[in-house]
């Protein structure tokens, strides 16, 4: 039988998570680098065996870690991100002008292909690639050179680089999501890119439907379906049928459609979730009660899904990467909070169980399927 990983990042290490094919039963490891910031740790869907921890320090700065042993061994692969060519500017909160600076990885993406290759998204703004499983970097300078690139400003969080999606039907084809500059394309690998934000309109920036400036939270794709995305915004839930050349609102009877994460039913293209919190400023869910959202419709019309939740005096948030699916036939749903739990549903969201309470804050959560 078929058995599932976490890999669940906190504020304080990497915690392992496995089960059998069941998914009742969990057995958790970890601290993996106790003390240390692990803000996204992703497994290779070619080489099970494989994981990349990004790990990070204010003292120590950036580190990549990697396994080949699915977490039993780990050793440093290269940590020297820089910026290709003149650093250049960005524009600052109070739009000032500011160089470029490399601070951390946000968001690690394994190939769909090829073991060793391996995408990571950078503070401010960068984008990397790795082919020969992370001992070298290489920046694909032109998206953070694009001619919109000085009018990037950074979001609450900073200037995150923190989805990247590969497209399993054309390998030139990436989007990206910058917090809070936009969405983007590449049609070539890389080497040029587009804003995808047409149809975005956000309060407070001079002009609300603006090419870039947009505070994206995070991108959702099907891997059957890679023209249509879905996306949480600052504000509002938005969907793409045409590769991002155009977005439509699909918040529908949300209570609200402020929140971090999205992700996609593994089988069910239509099928979306999402964790509304209360505002831009009350970073917890409403009312004292963990809900999930589904939408079976793509969007629009939308369902609470609370058993096995907390529905009083629960004041939690999940964050932009916390949240994954696993690909088993009867497709399981994955999350963290900010305080320290983790919740598993074996059916599709209908019923929710605690994996694992009191850890650090959970930054992100992804599940792989082992053989």
């Amino acid at each position: 039988m078929s058995g599932v990983r976490l890999l669940v990042g906190t504020r304080k290490g990497l915690f392992i998570l496995t089960a059998d094919g069941a998914r009742r039963d969990w057995k958790v490891d970890g601290p993996h680098f106790a003390g240390w910031e692990i803000y996204h740790a992703n497994g290779s869907s070619v080489d099970t065996g494989r994981i990349y921890v990004s790990q990070s320090s204010g003292w120590f700065g950036q580190l990549i870690q990697r396994s080949d042993d699915g977490g039993a061994t780990w050793r440093q692969v290269d940590h020297d991100f820089t910026y290709a060519g003149d650093v250049g500017e960005h524009l600052w909160y109070d739009g000032t002008p500011r160089p470029w600076e490399f601070k951390r990885i946000w968001h690690l993406e394994p190939s769909r292909t090829e073991a060793d290759v391996v995408y990571a998204g950078a503070e401010d703004a960068a984008l990397y690639k790795s082919t020969d499983g992370g001992q070298k970097w290489e920046e694909l300078t032109g998206l953070r050179t694009h001619t919109s690139a000085p009018l990037w400003q950074p979001g609450a969080g900073g200037m995150c680089l923190h989805t990247i999606l590969l497209d399993p039907v054309n390998p030139d084809r990436i989007f990206v999501a910058i917090s809070a500059a936009g969405a983007f394309r590449t049609d070539d690998g890389g080497v040029t890119w587009q804003p995808i934000n047409r149809g975005l309109q956000s309060e407070g920036i001079p002009d609300p439907d603006a090419e870039v400036g947009h505070c994206v939270h995070r991108l959702a794709m099907h891997p059957s379906r890679p023209d249509t995305l879905f996306m949480q915004k600052h504000w509002d839930v938005m969907r793409t049928d045409d590769a991002g050349a155009n977005w439509r609102e699909v918040s529908g009877n949300l209570p609200t459609d402020f929140g971090f994460p999205i992700a996609v039913h593994a089988h069910e293209p239509e099928t979306i979730y999402v964790v509304p919190v209360t505002s831009d400023q009350l970073h917890y869910v409403m009312d004292g009660r963990l809900r999930v959202y589904r939408s079976r419709t793509g969007g629009d019309e939308w369902e609470p899904l609370t058993t096995g939740l907390p529905q009083e005096h629960c004041y939690v948030n999940v964050l932009r990467d916390a949240m994954a699916v696993d690909t088993l036939e009867e497709c399981g749903v994955y999350f963290g909070t900010s305080a320290g739990q983790v919740y598993g549903s074996a059916d599709s969201g209908d019923t929710w169980q605690t994996l694992v309470a009191d850890l650090p804050p959970v930054l992100s959560v992804e599940a792989q399927v082992l053989p």
